[in-house]
């Protein structure tokens, strides 16, 4: 043996001779010498040697170069070893140091780093594996070839999607190891959240101070949970004590899962069906002193060829000197990457630790034998790390071959829902009523007084929810929602950080199981909770109220615009001026012609020619006063098509427009003009916290009519809803499903547009939650069986669809409401010919009192005109008299006869005013004809001045 070392060391010398004299013949030599503090003279003979033989590699020492070594033990001590390194390593100005880890104690490494540290000397540890040496604000300078144990959470995370478990408990000391693989697990477990089909959920964490006594307590608290999934980090004495304890509780029986690192694997009662962690090469100090070298030449040839390489310090005494080689050098360092190491691929992270290591993954079984039932290795044509596991030799805690679930599956869940017609239908129970067969009691804790109210529940959701836990096999417990909210992440006074309400705060907190409603699937939800696969598909839409039809009291002077009425009106006077000053001036009017009895027509007046023009044009008989001339009865007509063609066309229009019309909605869907131009005066609206407001939020092109609408979204869609039919709300944008329900239920409702944002309705569970892979197996097992569409037909599309339908193709019957002003009319012709009537009788009243008076006027003047005539006449006729008389002649014969003679026309124009009246009297009260004068003096036909 010692004759074979000798070999070896006589031919290291040669060869560094030769090595030397190769240089000094060039005449430029360059060495760099690296130093090794180890633990044993065997390492540091291999050290040594490893150095030597780096020389003769060309790949990594370039021509020129040549690499020293100077090894020293590592002792116990940490100041003595301290002081090593300045008096045997920095004295030789090392460039970079090989650090082992001692046969007793931990913290020599740590004193190596530090003193190497402080003058930015590089230092590669090969055993070290605590996490305070990736400090780099403490160790600088420190980098290694064995990962961290925090590292090992990388393993588990790749393990725990092998076998499919989601929902873990984490048991770690509180000691720098113990938290940093805790974070190490939250950080990579999170960086998969992309993959919706992965998601961990850390349900407990249990943190422990090192030296326990009893783990009793903790393990008590956690058995109750719902993850039967163990990580767990502690060193072989704590993990002996927590075995003992989980041994006595029955935890490590059979339904448990625990995954543990290599330290608790070192515990002497290990349970079996335990899995580990080892470490490939872990105490392989060879591999990694040969492993640090080549890396360590690699790093300064890649220096060599970018920067100057300055000395190395040479001494501990000069303290304000910052060697910047060696801050360069460890940068190098870190970028290397040695695929075909000793090792496995050697590279290092940020932080100067290993990563792309190669672990085994251990199994305990029977009689505490370790088997290795997988590896985590880099897998070189695909450039990644890969975890193979053989399940089949796999045994697991209960000495079973099968795994376990990893969760116990409470039988018993609180669900939670909400009002949301026609899902779930809320009625509040009176006294000491009782829930109908197809109810379900669905109690509602009130905040405000403290108090919890019965309400009974049913719809589609509930009788989803009844069909779910006869397929699924669990019971429940109904309650509605405390704040009547779906759910909105937004910041809380009390705490001013955001939070969840409503139903999903509840599931957040996990004060519920499950939401069975009308849940719509979004990214912010499923971001905090689980989403089995929609039992229901549906988008968003808008609902409105439909147009009133224009049945206004002139309904019937719709057909026709107000300019043409007003046309009309002038067309119909003007018509009759044109026929009377037609027939006026005529040479075959009425006016110049007569009949042939030689009596005159009555002449078309103004008043005849309107009452023709209306006669004709309202299609009425016209009985007299028609145009006589040929001229005017042309233009009557012309008159009389143009009233056929208006009559028409009038007629036509208002059947279209009171019995065929029908009204279109006022919006064409959210693209609509006047939705998102936020000047209109048009409100629209939708729920608070909701799916939909979150959907507007997200949408960028959208935010404008966001920004318009939030001030006027309500709490509930009830109240939305109402407000449409009564007229106060114009749009209230909402799921399909619901608003498609009210429309069908009331003609007056409509959906405007297309559906836009489409997604779903799922039944809200935990994060993790066990119940979730069945949930959604059970959804589409009702979707393949028809469960689904019979819940759709019983629920939503019943009501009275078909009834709008029917209404929507027959046509309209006109009533009371479309032909009111029509009877208006009539009532105002009624009222106003009472009213002329009025006026003409006391219009007549006053004419017969005026008459009266003229007719007492004309008596007394005829009276006192007869008496001055017969005076005349008695003095005019005396002489005659006596002759008549003597010759037997009668008088008033006489008289008669002399007046006669002169002819006098019929004609009221020539006519003595009275005459004819005084004549028949006379003749009546005298019983013949009394003698007149020949002549009447002329008079006047005013003799209101006679009346007294």
């Amino acid at each position: 043996m010692e004759s074979s070392q000798l070999t070896k060391y006589l031919i290291w010398c040669l060869l560094v001779l030769n090595t030397n004299c190769d240089r000094n013949d060039n005449g430029r030599g360059t060495t760099y010498n690296i130093g090794g503090v180890l633990s044993s003279n065997e390492s540091k003979t291999l050290f040594k040697d490893t150095v030597a033989h780096l020389n003769f590699n060309s790949p990594f020492v370039p021509k020129g170069v040549t690499f020293l070594n100077t090894a020293i033990l590592m002792d116990p001590n940490p100041i003595r070893t301290a002081l090593n390194v300045c008096k045997y390593l920095i004295s030789k100005q090392v460039y970079a140091v090989v650090v082992s880890h001692p046969l007793t104690g931990d913290l020599s490494p740590a004193a190596v780093s530090y003193t190497s540290g402080f003058y930015h000397i590089p230092v590669i540890g090969i055993s070290s594996r605590d996490a305070a040496f990736s400090d780099k604000n403490i160790h600088v300078s420190f980098l290694r070839t064995v990962p961290p144990y925090s590292h090992q959470a990388d393993v588990w995370v790749e393990m725990l999607k092998h076998f499919n478990y989601k929902k873990v408990i984490f048991i770690h000391s509180s000691d720098t190891d113990g938290r940093a693989i805790l974070g190490r697990f939250q950080t990579t477990s999170q960086s998969l959240e992309d993959d919706i089909e992965i998601k961990f959920q850390v349900e407990t964490v249990i943190e422990f101070e090192t030296g326990l006594d009893t783990f009793r307590d903790q393990l008590i608290e956690i058995k109750n949970a719902q993850a039967r999934v163990y990580l767990m980090y502690a060193n072989k004495n704590d993990a002996k004590v927590i075995f003992r304890d989980a041994a006595a509780l029955n935890m490590t029986d059979a339904g448990y899962a625990w995954i543990v690192t290599e330290q608790a694997l070192e515990a002497d009662n290990v349970p079996e069906g335990i899995l580990g962690l080892k470490l490939v090469n872990a105490t392989n100090e060879k591999a990694h002193i040969k492993d640090s070298i080549y890396v360590l030449a690699s790093a300064l040839k890649d220096m060599n060829q970018s920067k100057e390489i300055t000395a190395a310090p040479k001494d501990c005494d000069n303290s304000g000197s910052i060697w910047e080689t060696g801050k360069d050098l460890f940068t190098f360092i870190r970028k290397q990457v040695l695929i075909n190491g000793e090792t496995g691929k050697v590279a290092f992270d940020d932080q100067g630790d290993r990563i792309n290591a190669e672990y085994s993954i251990v199994n305990i079984q029977r009689k505490k034998k370790k088997v290795n039932v997988g590896r985590h290795f880099f897998h070189k044509e695909s450039n990644e790390m890969r975890l193979t596991v053989d399940d089949k030799i796999i045994i697991w805690p209960g000495r079973k071959n099968i795994k376990p679930e990893g969760f116990m599956i409470p039988t018993h869940l609180k669900v939670l829902t909400i009002e949301e017609k026609p899902f779930v239908y809320v009625r509040k129970l009176e006294g000491l009523g009782t829930c109908d067969n197809d109810e379900i009691p669905c109690p509602h804790f009130n905040k405000s007084h403290d108090i919890t109210d019965k309400y009974c529940c049913k719809g589609y959701c509930m009788d989803l929810l009844k069909e779910l836990a006869k397929k699924i096999n669990f019971t429940y417990s109904l309650a509605l929602s405390p704040d009547g909210q779906f759910g909105n992440y937004a910041l809380r006074n009390t705490s001013g950080k955001k939070e969840w309400n409503g139903l999903i705060g509840e599931l957040v907190a996990e004060k519920a199981d499950m939401i069975v409603a009308p849940l719509t699937i979004n990214p912010e939800r499923a971001e905090f909770i689980e989403f089995s696969k929609p039992f229901k598909y549906q988008g968003i839409t808008i609902l409105e109220k439909k147009p009133s039809r224009s049945s206004t009291l002139v309904s019937f002077l719709q057909p026709f615009s107000n300019t043409l009425w007003i046309l009309v009106m002038v067309s119909v006077h003007v018509v009759a001026l044109v026929l009377y000053l037609l027939d006026r001036f005529s040479p075959f009017g009425r006016f110049k012609l007569a009949n042939t009895d030689g009596t005159e027509e009555d002449a078309l007046n103004l008043s005849s020619a309107i009452w023709f023009a209306w006669g004709v044009l309202l299609n009425s008989g016209i009985g007299e006063g028609t145009p006589r001339s040929f001229s005017a009865r042309v233009l009557g007509m012309v008159w009389a098509g143009f009233a056929m063609i208006i009559v028409a066309s009038y007629t036509a229009n208002l059947a279209a427009f009171l019995v065929l019309e029908r009204p279109k909605t006022k919006l064409t869907g959210i693209n609509d003009a006047r939705l998102r131009n936020t000047m209109e005066n048009l409100t629209c609206a939708t729920v608070k916290g909701s799916a939909v407001d979150m959907y507007f939020r997200r949408q960028v092109e959208l935010s404008n009519m966001y920004r318009t609408m939030e001030a006027n979204n309500y709490d509930t869609a009830e109240r939305a809803i109402n407000d449409v039919k009564a007229g106060n709300l114009m749009a209230f944008i909402w799921d399909s499903s619901r608003l498609e329900f009210e429309a069908a239920q009331d003609c007056e409702l409509v959906t405007a547009g297309e559906l836009f944002g489409r997604s779903g309705y799922g039944i809200g569970l935990q994060k993790g939650s066990p119940w979730s892979d069945e949930i959604t197996l059970a959804t589409l097992d009702f979707h393949e069986g028809g469960f689904m569409e019979s819940l759709d037909n019983k629920w939503i599309l019943q009501g009275n669809t078909q009834q709008c339908e029917q209404f929507e193709k027959t046509p309209n019957t006109l009533g009371l409401k479309n032909m009111a002003g029509v009877f208006i009319l009539v009532g105002a012709g009624i009222i106003g010919g009472m009213g002329l009537i009025v006026i003409e009788m006391v219009y007549k009243k006053h004419q017969m009192k005026k008459q009266k008076r003229m007719e007492l006027a004309r008596h007394a003047a005829d009276k006192w005109r007869g008496c001055v005539e017969k005076r005349k006449s008695l003095r005019a006729s005396s002489g005659p008299q006596r002759r008549i008389k003597s010759n037997g002649v009668n008088e008033t014969v006489t008289i008669s006869h002399v007046v006669d003679k002169f002819h006098r026309t019929g004609g009221p124009e020539r006519a003595w005013p009275g005459d004819t009246d005084i004549r028949q009297r006379r003749v009546e009260e005298g019983g013949g004809i009394q003698p007149v004068p020949r002549y009447l003096p002329g008079y006047t036909w005013d003799v209101s001045h006679l009346v007294v």
